[in-house]
């Protein structure tokens, strides 16, 4: 099943730390259980959005890369 994302969060051409600067302020605003979808081209984004989420308690549901492109989807858990 595809999992729909409630917000979608541009971070493309953006380096660390700024996708990770950007995803934590959108999840301020979203409500427990909505899931966002990040797109960052930043080589080092993966890594960064384990650790972060790994720190945080937000679930990573999905990590996909497309060339250079990844998408995360990230739910919020608190």
């Amino acid at each position: 099943m595809r999992i729909v994302a409630d917000q979608k969060l541009d971070c493309l051409g953006l380096f660390c730390p700024m996708p990770i600067l950007k995803t934590r302020d959108a999840m301020k605003h979203m409500t427990v259980g909505q899931v966002l979808e990040m797109t960052s081209d930043d080589p080092a984004s993966e890594a960064d959005m384990i650790s972060w989420a790994a720190r945080t308690g937000h679930e990573l549901l999905e990590i996909d890369r497309d060339g250079a492109v990844y998408r995360f989807l990230v739910r919020k858990t608190r």
